[in-house]
């Protein structure tokens, strides 16, 4: 009987460990504030917004949501940006499309964008007619 038993725990134990293995990597959360102040030169504006995103490391999927406010015009263009500290400018590394006063999206990174992103040196950068270089912006950040 004890035998049977040990069996018993030692699959059942099997299949705790398998099921907590990689699949089951947790989903990390990420958050940007975005303001005029961010950007780089800073600017003064009403203008400011939101991005809430989810990291999935088993799929290596980014998904996102955001919502913006008093800018000066209809956004032109959004994106993610990095390699970039707080302060320094970089390339466009994921578009988003159609931005308005509210948007979501996803994507799929790669590792080095994975790196990146959760090292903090992501950011996102909102774009209009007056402010063609950006009006507001945040860094993606955990």
């Amino acid at each position: 009987m004890s035998l049977t038993f040990l069996r018993t725990a030692l699959a059942c134990l099997a299949l705790v460990v398998v099921a907590t293995g990689p699949a089951a990597a947790q989903m990390v959360n990420l958050k940007a504030d975005l303001k005029g102040s961010n950007e780089v030169p800073p600017i003064t504006v009403a203008g400011s917004g939101q991005v809430t995103a989810t990291f999935d490391p088993a799929t290596k999927k980014l998904s996102w949501k955001g919502t913006l406010s008093n800018l000066t015009a209809p956004p032109t263009m959004a994106h993610f940006h990095g390699p970039a500290e707080a302060g320094k400018n970089a390339g466009v590394l994921v578009p988003i499309p159609n931005p308005g006063a509210s948007f979501a999206g996803e994507a799929t990174l790669t590792d080095s964008q994975v790196k990146d992103m959760m090292a903090g040196m992501w950011y996102v950068n909102i774009h209009t007619a007056a402010h063609p270089a950006g009006e507001v912006r945040g860094q993606l950040l955990k």
